[in-house]
Formats: C-alpha cells, sequence, structure tokens
C-alpha cells in the first residue's frame, strides 16, 4: 500500500521541563483524510489522529493483529460475515463515543468509486457494511478472504467523527505545509502517552538531519544515509566505537518492502514491447547499485520481498547482464540502443517524485547503466504532489516508487498488478493482463509470480535493509514494517 521513492526520513524526541517533544523531520504530506493516505508519510501521519478498525500489535513477532477502534472479529463458518464490536472507552477527542453508524459512514466513504481513493481496492470484496446496533458493524464479503482483517488495520480505515475529531493518541495542532506540522496528545485518549508532542518539521536534506542529530536536536534517526554511512558504521556492519562511546545505538532489520521502476503499460513505446522491458530489467547494474548504497540491500528480482511466504526463489531470467541486454533490445527493435525512427538513441524518460541530492545521484548512476547499452535515460524531478498526480493519471512514462508491505502475506505484493486496481488505485503501471488475474484471483502465488517476472512491468530493483540510530534515552523503539503510530509507545528516561 505504502508508497515511497528514493530518499529516508529521520526521528527524534526532545523533552524540557516536562514537556516531552518528539521532533522528527518529514517529508510533504499531501492530505491528512485517511482515505487519502496512499504514502508512508501520510499514513504515518494520518495514524497519529484516525484509528482504524484494528491494528498491528507493536511488540508481537510473528505480526499479529489487536484490537483498535473495534475488538478482534467474530468470522461465520463459511468465511463471509465479519462481526466487529467497538472496543469499550473508545471516543473522539470530541468526546463522543465512536459509533457503528462512524465507521460504516467511513468505510462506505472508502468504497465510494466518486471519491476515487487509492485505498479503494481494500473494499473491493466487500458486499455490504451494517450498522446492527451503536457498537455492531456486521461487514459482508462477496467470498471469503484470507486477509481481510488485515486490511482493516490499515490506515486508510481510519475512523474520522463528523466534526474531523479522530479517536488516535494525537489530533492536529498545527500544520503548515511544506514547513511543518505539529501534533499534541490527545487529552481524552484511553491510554498513557508518555509524548506530549510531536513535530515534523520538512526537512529533505540528510545532511542537515545527520548534523541536527548529533547537534541534540534530534533523538532518532529512522534511516542512516548512504553519505553518512562511513561515519556512522564500521566494516564489520556495527556501530561506530566512538559513537557506542556517546551512548548512540544501532539498530538494523529487514524490511517488507521492495523498491521498483514501473513502467506506464500506456505508454506506446514502453507498453506493448516485452521485449523492451526485458532488456531494461537486464541492463540494470544490481552489483553497482548495492555499493552505491553501502550494501544495505538485497536483490529484488521479483515482486515479493524476502521473508514472504510463497515468494519464487528460482534465478530470475532477466537479471543484469548486459550482454543479455543488447540482444533484446535488438530483438525489441532498438538494435545498439538506435531508434529505428528517428536514427537517434532511444529517449526514455523517468519520473521522480524527490529532487534531493540522494535522489540525483541515484537517477544519474541508473542512467549511466542505460548508456552502457545505448539508451539515453532523461530524469523529471517534480514536487511529491504532482508526482502523485502524474502518476494517478497516467501522464508518465516510468516512474520510481517502492512499497512497504500492508500485511506480510503475497496479495500484498501482488495485488500491484491486477487490472481491478489500475491508477489511481495500486496498479500505478497500469498493467493488464487476464492470465495474471485469473492466477491471482485463484490464490496461484507461484504461477502470478512467474507471469510478472517474465512480462518485467517493472525494473524490479532492491528490497533495504532498515537501520535506525538513537540516542540511548530513547526507550521503547522496536523496529517494525507497520510504523503507523508507533509513537504513542515510545518513552523517555
Amino acid at each position: 500500500m505504502r508508497r515511497v521513492v528514493f530518499g529516508a526520513v529521520a526521528v527524534a524526541v526532545v523533552a524540557s521541563f516536562g514537556h516531552t517533544v518528539f521532533r522528527r523531520p518529514f517529508g510533504r504530506v499531501a492530505s491528512m483524510d485517511p482515505i487519502r493516505a496512499a504514502d508512508v508519510l501520510a499514513a504515518e501521519a494520518v495514524a497519529l489522529v484516525y484509528e482504524p478498525l484494528l491494528e498491528v500489535d507493536y511488540k508481537a513477532r510473528p505480526y499479529r493483529l489487536k484490537e483498535c477502534v473495534c475488538e478482534l472479529p467474530s468470522v461465520s463458518e463459511d468465511g463471509l460475515v465479519y462481526t466487529f464490536k467497538v472496543a469499550e472507552g473508545r471516543n473522539f477527542r470530541n468526546g463522543k463515543p465512536v459509533t457503528a453508524a462512524d465507521i460504516k459512514r467511513c468505510l462506505d466513504r472508502l468504497a465510494d468509486k466518486s471519491n476515487a481513493s487509492p485505498g479503494m481496492w481494500t473494499m473491493d470484496g466487500v458486499k455490504s457494511v451494517e450498522a446492527v446496533d451503536s457498537r455492531t458493524v456486521r461487514i459482508t464479503l462477496k467470498k471469503p478472504s484470507h486477509v481481510f482483517t488485515w486490511l482493516m488495520a490499515m490506515p486508510f480505515t481510519g475512523v474520522v467523527a463528523e466534526d474531523g475529531s479522530g479517536s488516535g493518541a494525537y489530533w492536529l495542532k498545527s500544520w503548515r505545509k511544506n514547513h511543518e506540522m505539529v501534533f499534541s496528545r490527545n487529552e481524552r485518549y484511553r491510554e498513557h502517552v508518555a509524548i506530549d508532542e510531536i513535530r515534523f518539521p520538512v526537512v529533505d536534506d540528510v545532511s542537515t538531519q545527520w548534523l541536527m542529530f548529533l547537534g541534540g536536536e534530534l533523538d532518532f534517526l529512522g534511516a542512516v544515509s548512504r553519505d553518512n554511512w562511513d561515519a556512522v558504521v564500521g566494516k564489520d556492519g556495527n556501530l561506530l566505537p566512538e559513537l557506542k562511546e556517546k551512548g548512540m545505538t544501532l539498530m538494523s532489520a529487514p524490511s517488507l518492502s521492495v523498491f521498483y521502476v514501473g513502467f506506464n503499460m500506456k505508454d506506446p513505446v514502453i507498453g506493448p514491447n516485452r521485449k523492451l522491458r526485458q532488456a531494461l530489467n537486464c541492463a540494470f547494474d544490481f552489483p553497482a547499485w548495492k555499493r552505491f548504497l553501502n550494501n544495505r540491500i538485497l536483490p529484488s528480482d521479483g515482486p515479493l520481498p524476502p521473508g514472504i511466504s510463497g515468494r519464487l526463489e528460482t534465478p530470475f531470467a532477466y537479471a543484469y547482464n548486459e550482454e543479455k541486454a543488447k540482444s533484446l533490445l535488438a530483438e525489441a527493435g532498438y538494435p545498439d540502443g538506435v531508434d529505428p525512427k528517428t536514427g537517434r538513441r532511444l529517449h526514455l524518460e523517468i519520473a521522480v517524485g524527490r529532487a534531493t541530492q540522494d535522489a540525483r545521484e541515484m537517477v544519474e548512476l541508473m542512467a549511466s547503466f542505460y548508456d552502457r547499452v545505448g539508451i539515453e535515460l532523461a530524469a523529471r524531478y517534480m514536487t511529491w504532489d504532482a508526482f502523485l498526480t502524474a502518476v494517478n493519471e497516467g501522464r508518465t512514462q516510468m516512474f520510481n516508487l517502492g512499497w512497504i508491505g500492508d500485511y506480510p502475506d503475497p496479495e500484498n505484493f501482488l495485488q500491484l498488478f491486477h487490472s481491478k486496481n489500475v491508477s489511481p488505485g495500486a496498479n500505478h503501471s497500469n498493467y493488464i493482463n487476464p492470465e495474471f488475474d485469473k492466477a491471482y484471483d485463484a490464490m496461484d502465488w507461484k504461477k502470478a509470480q512467474e507471469i510478472i517476472r517474465e512480462d518485467c512491468p517493472w525494473i524490479f530493483l532492491y528490497s533495504p535493509k532498515s537501520y535506525s540510530l538513537m540516542w540511548n534515552r530513547v526507550e521503547n523503539y522496536i523496529s517494525t514494517d507497520f510504523p503507523y503510530g508507533i509513537e504513542k509507545h515510545l518513552r523517555l528516561k
């Protein structure tokens, strides 16, 4: 569900005079409307204020669900009817209790096609939503779904009062777009929350983030940037001793995510030419890319990240192979990368939703890979909002994105290719293949992956490892693939 581009963010906590302030450099958020929470940053901000029906247990591994707005549901024997009960003590900040009618209104709005929510796919399998009484919601599915409860834990399903209030641990105190978001602790929240205020200043530059961290303005970096890697991590992969002595801790974990370059299948050049898409995969120099990113990544040779049950482990036919790329280019009608219609090098364009130094260096490196096989790759840098709009409207040829899993199941990643999810849904490549749809609908994950790996609607880039750097006074932080609303769990010494 969660769309991300090249770059990272950082996190922090500062305490003064008993008022705890959490400062986390952030990116630009387009909307605080839960049904618009289509990228990681928006989802993280939304989850502070608006709670979904269920949530991922912060501490449990393997991941499992727990109650949030609602208790865990009862399910009918045929797997079609889910009955949710609003949990005790669930109130909006305005003092009114959360009701079944509120939940129905929000889910109906999510499912309403006229709203064009990028999360509308989460409701595709729902036949009806009924408010049985003030505390009971009955959801009937069109057919059984083994992941439906996970969908009800996504920020898309955040429950909003009619006046815009939420039931979350925080409320949005102020928002100066492209500058800073400020959240204050919800005094009516049912549990104790240690952090009184959260500040999300927009800080794109990773060097600035690093200097702020070293200067004590930040307590937690959610990622160690490539440029600062050697200043933080030794050759043994561990935190440098001098930083450890200063009171820092480094945590690392695999991430449930994939990064990719998507092809817009509506594009007249790339869309109908599978050999060209295969060639572009073969020309992507993963070993060089891995070195560039300090060996912090794993190869993404298909749509599923490592660690997902059912992931194909067979060799990818279009992994890096420059000679094969040249051969496929010739078969695609572009011998030596030359476009026969113009007599010049084939010109392709990639849309990028960030103009940071890291993003520019990544695109330049990628362009160098394609220059070797005779292709000219140009970048179109855009603001994040403009980028999302262009991708949603199919106005790109190629675009770089990432996807962070909403739940640990092949379905969550493979649904990025289903025809029912074309833009503005999660299938931003606008990939349509009835054979794939059939395999997906039958939950034949092996065949579905084989089809995608052969059709190559993406350039499969990598799956990152996550690294977090913090000062030791931060307590109760646990690496998670579901970071939505986790600030309510953090503590300070």
